[in-house]
This record gives structure tokens, C-alpha cells and sequence, in this order.
């Protein structure tokens, strides 16, 4: 009897535990739909509110329309919040998600762990998830109108949030007091990704939005970095894309990205084409990296050191002012010699390099030989020959690498 009645009790059990599933599976469309109309409520609530806010209105209101439009947009985010948690992990969890709805789960807890270690990315990164997953949403089903309307609210909230997490990198990689991680290399890489991630995604979708006059400061740049989305890139292609990018932040993030951090994020760049140079063997492409490395330079000095202000090396502003009024003697002749134009800017840019480098902590004697070679093929400087037969026991000939130049 005793094991008669066990059996029936197990029985039961799988018994009810189907149909629990059964009812879960049943519910959750029911669910899904519940959290589909609240988020349409919300949204709609939302997009109002920013609309009033964003009109021309007198100061006395413009406050109130502002608190008004901070409450809907955090109402509205609880509401996508609680879709996820209530709607798309039941639906992982019983297995009955779509590819789209575990990626999306997968990307909230990737998110969502930041909070402990980086709560400020955390802060920024789960808001522009949330908006990016409803956007996804509208897209596909919304119409037109509310895709327009919502499009409007959705670049200007990337923008901000954007500029939040630049900033938020910014001032990292400018703490001279975090002794935790000397290299940092962590935060160039995050900085790169998100001015890449900001300029395919909302960069893009802000041109076709607004009037094409507002990006005409951009309008090369931003062809130059189209041609590096599609196609697999090597490390010369990634270090030309960067270089685009930080030229686009000068204009779409100055305040986010300050000078003092542009300027590291392009001796980042530098460093890694120098490298690029020393350890590429084959000719024809190191020539390739060799040009991407002289157009960096240009790029620095030109985009960033012109507009630089403050100098606390006082020697080097005045170096720099020198090396200036170079420049700009050299450019006199883009219009009637172009071919010597290029090789004085050239020989300009290697020279300045060479000092800037020849004391470095790091490595970079392969380059300054390869630097001096091509000097000496512009006859920029002579070759010094050795007449030294012996130095101590040692007899033998100089090899042209090991030959002083001057």
C-alpha cells in the first residue's frame, strides 16, 4: 500500500508540474501583452512630455515642463525594466524565447553586472539598453508617425547619455591617482568602441533626422569612417578608423572629451603606428603603416595642438610655436611645388617626431633608424662615415644601420 501510494503521489506530481508548465506557457503571451500596453502608455506619455518640454517657452514653465518630462522618462524606463524581468526571462527560463529575446536578456545581465565595479557606466549603459530595446521593438511594428516622434526623443536622450559615458571615461583616464591599472589601456579601448558605437548608430540616424547643413564640419570625416564599417579590418585599417573618430569627437564631443584627453587618446595612436612601423617586415607594407603614421602626426599637431591653449611645459609651447611657423612657411608651397611641399612637410613631421620620441622610456630605436634613413634619402642629413678601423680588440666594418648620422 505504502509503495502503491508513493507511485500515485509521483504520479500527481508530474502530473500537476505539466500543467503548471502548460498554464506558465499559457500566461505568458497574456503577460507579454500587458507589459506591451503599459509600455505604449508610458511611451506615448513620454514623448508628449518631451515635445512640451522642447518647445520655445517662457522660463516660468520651462521648469515644470522639465520635472514633468524627468518623471515620464523614469516611469517609462521602470516600465521597459520590469518587461524584461517579468516578460523575457519567463520566456528564457521556460524555454519558449526567440534568438532576439535571449540576446536581449544576455545584454541586461551583461549590463546590469557593471553595477558593482562601474556604477556610473552601469548608470548610463542601462538606460541607452533600454531605449535601444525598445527602439528594436518599434521598428518593427510602430508606424511611421510614432517611429518620427520617437526617433526625435531617442537621438536627444543618446546624445546626453552618451556624453555622460565619455565623460565618466575622460575623467579616468585623466586620474593621475589611479595607481590601480597604470596603462589604461582599458579606457582607450572603451572610448574608441563607444565613439564608433555612437557614430554608426545615432550619429546616423541624427543626419537623416535633421537637416544635412548641421554636419557639413563632418560630412568628409564621416565618409572616410563609412568606409571602414563593412570588411575585416587589420591593425593599420583600426588605427586609421580611431584616428577618424577622435577627429569627429573634436566636433561632437568637445566638452565630453577634453582637449588634455584627445590629446592622450592620439599619443595612444601614435605610440601603436610607431610599433606598427617597427614590427612590420614586409616593405610595401610597412610603407603603407609609414604613411598612416605621417598622416597621424599631421593630424595631431594640426587638429589639436593648433587649438591647444594651455602648456605646463612653457619649453615645449615654445618648441611648439617654432615648429608652427614651419609648418605654415612649408604650406606656402602646396599651391606651386606640391612634390617639395610633401617632402619638407615630411622631412618637418620626422624630425619633430624624432626628438619627441629619442628619450622615450619605450623602445622606438628601429624607428628612429628608419626615421634617419629616410632623411637621408631627402638629404635632409649626411651621413658621417666612420674611419675608425678597430675599437679595442674589436676589427671590423660598420654595417649602415650602425652608421652616425647627423
Amino acid at each position: 500500500m505504502e509503495e502503491k501510494s508513493l507511485k500515485i503521489t509521483g504520479a500527481n506530481t508530474t502530473f500537476f508540474n505539466k500543467i503548471t508548465k502548460t498554464l506558465t506557457k499559457m500566461l505568458i503571451p497574456t503577460k507579454i501583452g500587458i507589459n506591451g500596453m503599459l509600455i505604449t502608455i508610458k511611451r506615448n506619455s513620454l514623448i508628449k512630455s518631451y515635445e512640451n518640454f522642447i518647445k520655445d517657452t517662457d522660463d516660468s514653465t520651462k521648469e515644470e515642463l522639465e520635472k514633468k518630462y524627468e518623471e515620464a522618462y523614469t516611469v517609462y524606463l521602470e516600465t521597459l525594466d520590469k518587461y524584461v524581468m517579468d516578460s523575457i526571462y519567463k520566456k528564457v527560463k521556460n524555454n519558449t524565447a526567440t534568438e532576439f529575446e535571449k540576446d536581449a536578456l544576455s545584454r541586461y545581465y551583461e549590463v546590469t553586472s557593471l553595477k558593482e565595479k562601474e556604477y556610473m557606466d552601469y548608470k548610463y549603459r542601462k538606460q541607452k539598453y533600454l531605449l535601444e530595446l525598445d527602439k528594436e521593438g518599434i521598428d518593427v511594428s510602430a508606424k511611421e508617425k510614432i517611429k518620427e516622434k520617437f526617433s526625435r526623443f531617442y537621438v536627444d536622450k543618446m546624445d546626453t547619455l552618451y556624453k555622460g559615458i565619455l565623460k565618466n571615461y575622460s575623467i579616468k583616464l585623466a586620474d593621475t591617482t589611479n595607481i590601480y591599472d597604470s596603462s589604461k589601456e582599458w579606457i582607450y579601448v572603451k572610448i574608441f568602441y563607444t565613439l564608433e558605437e555612437y557614430v554608426k548608430n545615432i550619429l546616423s540616424l541624427k543626419i537623416d533626422i535633421n537637416s544635412k547643413d548641421e554636419f557639413k564640419d563632418i560630412e568628409n570625416d564621416y565618409q572616410r569612417f563609412e568606409s571602414y564599417i563593412v570588411g575585416k579590418l587589420d591593425t593599420k585599417d583600426n588605427i586609421e578608423k580611431n584616428m577618424i573618430l577622435l577627429n569627429l569627437s573634436r566636433k561632437l564631443f568637445t566638452h565630453s572629451i577634453p582637449l588634455i584627453v584627445a590629446e592622450q587618446c592620439y599619443e595612444k595612436l601614435l605610440k601603436d603606428a610607431r610599433i606598427l612601423v617597427q614590427d612590420t617586415k614586409m616593405a610595401a607594407k610597412r610603407e603603407k603603416v609609414y604613411t598612416l603614421l605621417i598622416n597621424l602626426i599631421e593630424e595631431y599637431n594640426v587638429r589639436l595642438l593648433s587649438t591647444k591653449v594651455y602648456w605646463e611645459n612653457m619649453k615645449e609651447r615654445e618648441n611648439y610655436k617654432k615648429y608652427w611657423d614651419k609648418y605654415k612657411e612649408i604650406s606656402k608651397l602646396k599651391d606651386t611645388d606640391f612634390a617639395e611641399y610633401i617632402k619638407q612637410k615630411e622631412i618637418l613631421f620626422i624630425k619633430n617626431d624624432i626628438r619627441k620620441i629619442e628619450n622615450s622610456k619605450f623602445d622606438y630605436s628601429k624607428i628612429i633608424t628608419y626615421y634617419k634613413r629616410r632623411l637621408l634619402d631627402y638629404g635632409a642629413i649626411r651621413e658621417v662615415k666612420n674611419k675608425c678601423k678597430s675599437i679595442g680588440n674589436y676589427t671590423g666594418t660598420i654595417n649602415k644601420e650602425d652608421r652616425v648620422v647627423a
